[in-house]
């Protein structure tokens, strides 16, 4: 679902008050290391950025994958009546890949 045609990555945006700045302030470091490295160091520390990103996206999908079936875990204990369904399902391995 997280890869498919739903893209809550690109749909959830923070309402945080702090999140435009940070967006902001990050911008604006990033512009500083520009200037201060050469172009190759700065093309290194964009790989690494890249990589950072990476594992983000893969952190974000498992969380979203957690907490979809947390959620309906929980849904399936109200309608059911058994407990402890959340956690067992909400444990299963993700198999995203």
């Amino acid at each position: 679902m997280y890869h498919g045609s739903l893209h809550p990555d690109e749909q959830a945006i923070s309402n945080d008050p702090q999140y435009e700045q940070l967006i902001q302030k990050t911008s604006e470091t990033i512009k500083v290391w520009k200037e201060r490295l050469t172009e190759e160091e700065f093309r290194e520390l964009e790989k690494l950025l890249d990589l950072y990103g990476q594992t983000h996206d893969m952190e974000l999908a498992s969380i979203f994958t957690y907490g979809f079936r947390l959620g309906a875990g929980i849904m399936v204990e109200v309608l059911t009546g058994q407990e402890e369904l959340a956690h067992k399902i909400s444990a299963f391995p993700d198999k995203t890949q």
